[in-house]
């Protein structure tokens, strides 16, 4: 439905989830409207990373060959060389509001072109403080463009949002079937302090069997003194977060993606690209800001018919916090008497029981 609409020149607007196969929704139409070889880009995907804007690229690449389109990617954290010539070149330009507005700013690259406007992960551009830049770009693009809206909500500012960028749009709501719900098991880990939670990482990080671990803080120190320290603890993990440059963030993810280190700790802004569909946990080894935090951090896991596992080290202070986002996701544990508290005894006699080479990356 949603990519017979786009063909027929709607607007859209589409509420669809993170993973959920979005990009060829908006692809396929996206390569067959537009025609190759004209001057600028003729199709625009706004992204809210580099990470997301990278895998669209990849994505839409298959596509695009077919009909000998060009497709670009601009970014921040490179330089804009190579970017400059590119974006001038693309039949298809994927960007992050930021860098396309320097772009722009530069005489780089025109939207007087543009025919379809795609607006990805909408909901998260919003959230980062992308409104007024995006309002910008979508003010350069013509009148009569076709918008694709994508978002995890509709509500809210992401609906204000929508309302003002489309036009008579069609409205769709991916709902997952149920095969494709995630099934995660959540456990909520009571810590007394800061090194009792490390030692409950540790152990965890080493347990038999365990698979590809996404780590969330909420600091980008606080990701780079983590690796340190598990490191230290013979865990090999990589940090992913902003300070980060654009090739120290793509090694990261490959090492991750590729299996040669099985931690990522990452911080969630860094965390909104990562689409890496056998995560076998997350652990939020910071408390989750809100609900909705939690939901866009535990959902990492148990994609793609996998199960997968969701583990909260809670120190005191942030139990009640906990408590309320378990009730309102109904998990029935929640940090009452039934929750789990951990590994029982000292973890530091047990952690080395199976030991991983050091990070090299």
């Amino acid at each position: 439905m949603v990519i017979r609409d786009a063909l027929a020149g709607h607007d859209l607007l589409a509420q669809s989830p993170t993973g959920s196969g979005k990009t060829l929704a908006f692809g396929i139409p996206l390569v067959d409207l537009i025609e190759p070889r004209e001057e600028g880009p003729q199709a625009l995907v706004l992204a809210p990373t580099r990470e997301l804007a990278g895998q669209i690229v990849d994505e839409l690449a298959s596509l695009a060959v077919a009909r000998r389109l060009r497709i670009a990617a601009v970014y921040g954290g490179v330089g804009f060389g190579p970017q400059v010539k590119a974006a001038g070149r693309a039949d298809i330009l994927v960007a992050t509001p930021g860098r396309l507005e320097d772009l722009i700013g530069r005489g780089a690259v025109s939207l007087g072109r543009v025919r379809v406007l795609v607006l990805d992960e909408a909901d998260r551009m919003l959230d980062m403080g992308f409104r007024p830049a995006v309002d910008r770009i979508v003010a350069l693009t013509p009148g009569d463009r076709q918008t694709l809206f994508f978002s995890a909500t509709l509500e809210g500012a992401a609906g204000r949002a929508a309302s003002s960028y489309t036009r008579n749009a069609r409205s769709h709501t991916h709902t997952e079937r149920e095969r494709d719900v995630p099934a995660i098991e959540h456990r909520f880990v009571r810590v007394d302090s800061q090194e009792a939670k490390l030692d409950h990482l540790v152990e965890q990080l080493a347990a038999e069997g365990v698979g590809r671990s996404l780590v969330f803080v909420r600091t980008k120190r606080g990701a780079d003194k983590l690796v340190k320290r598990l490191r230290d603890h013979q865990v090999a993990a990589v940090a992913m977060h902003g300070n980060k440059s654009q090739r120290q963030r793509e090694q990261a993810l490959s090492s991750f993606e590729r299996g040669r280190v099985m931690t990522l700790v990452a911080t969630d802004v860094a965390a909104r690209g990562i689409d890496v569909p056998d995560v076998t946990q997350v652990i939020n080894y910071d408390a989750p800001e809100d609900r909705e935090a939690y939901v866009h951090r535990v959902g990492r896991t148990g994609r793609a018919g996998r199960t997968g596992t969701g583990i909260s080290f809670v120190l005191a202070e942030q139990r009640d916090e906990m408590r309320r986002i378990g009730t309102s996701l109904g998990l029935a544990h929640g940090l009452g008497g039934s929750d789990r508290t951990g590994p029982s005894g000292p973890a530091r006699q047990r952690r080395n029981r199976r030991r991983r080479p050091k990070a090299t990356a």
